[in-house]
């Protein structure tokens, strides 16, 4: 699984004084890293789930007492995404790569492979 990291406040934002920012991740974070970030997004968008509806400027409204995520876009306009929507280039037919695509499991479930 990828690093979160450390992901610096856009320069533009943070001379409006902006100190933190949220941040979603399908990966892990070390203790290195700061600020408020959600951690094991999924589905992951490269499968087709709601992250991959997400466009620059949507809203999207975090409750974090209420265990909630959501993106505030209309689901007339959800649905044209999801129309539009093309999936990732397949991976190559043999192969670690292939095998990583094909088997890997969600973060929620550890991201080993599924046969382990």
């Amino acid at each position: 699984m990828p690093e979160a990291g450390a992901i610096p406040i856009p320069r533009y934002l943070a001379e409006q004084g902006v100190r933190d920012m949220v941040r979603i991740s399908d990966g892990r974070m070390s203790g290195t890293a700061y600020g408020t970030v959600i951690l094991h997004g999924s589905p992951e968008a490269a499968v087709g789930g709601p992250l991959a509806l997400v466009r620059d400027g949507d809203i999207i409204e975090l409750d974090v007492k209420a265990q909630r995520l959501e993106l505030l876009v209309g689901e007339e306009e959800l649905e044209r995404r999801r129309a539009e929507y093309v999936p990732p280039v397949r991976p190559p037919q043999r192969g670690w790569r292939r095998l990583y695509a094909e088997r890997v499991q969600q973060a929620r479930l550890g991201a080993d492979l599924d046969f382990l």
